[in-house]
């Protein structure tokens, strides 16, 4: 096994690292070429495509209005043994319909201050929310390519081959 695919995150793994961040930087492609790099609070939707919500006059959707390619990073650690990630390479769908922006919004909004319901954000916030929907576009990612890395799983003993 290569040292690359020892540290791979398993199907599983994958899917419980997403749902336990909460914060992902998404590159697009600039009008000049370059990336476009911004971070942003994210959700993971029931059929693990990863979901985020933003203005809709940001450099970010004009450019996936241009262009949908993304690459969307979700990393976590700080010394070089805890690093783990997740990078996920796709096309962007622009979600524009009020009712589904609202949805995305509202559960990037729950998420981001760690609260378990879309009522712990009380009116004030549930009204901000509402708000803030009307000016915003979700997007979707639907990753074509997924790399990912854990390098915890290099200080594991290795199971030594059993010999027949």
């Amino acid at each position: 096994m290569s040292g690359r695919d020892a540290v791979r995150l398993d199907d599983a793994e994958l899917d419980a690292f997403l749902r336990d961040n909460v914060k992902v930087q998404v590159a697009t492609v600039g009008t000049d070429g370059t990336a476009h790099l911004t971070t942003l609070f994210y959700v993971v939707l029931d059929d693990g495509r990863l979901a985020f919500w933003t203005y809709g006059r940001s450099q970010k959707i004009r450019n996936l209005e241009r262009d949908p390619r993304i690459t969307c990073l979700v990393e976590d650690g700080t010394d070089y043994f805890e690093l783990r990630g997740a990078s996920l390479k796709g096309v962007a769908e622009l979600v524009l319909d009020p009712d589904r922006i609202l949805a995305i919004g509202s559960a990037v909004a729950t998420r981001m201050v760690g609260a378990t319901s879309f009522e712990q954000l009380g009116d004030v916030g549930a009204a901000e929310v509402r708000r803030q929907a009307a000016k915003r576009v979700a997007v979707i990612v639907t990753p074509e390519r997924v790399s990912s890395w854990d390098h915890r799983k290099m200080l594991e003993p290795q199971s030594a081959p059993t010999e027949g």
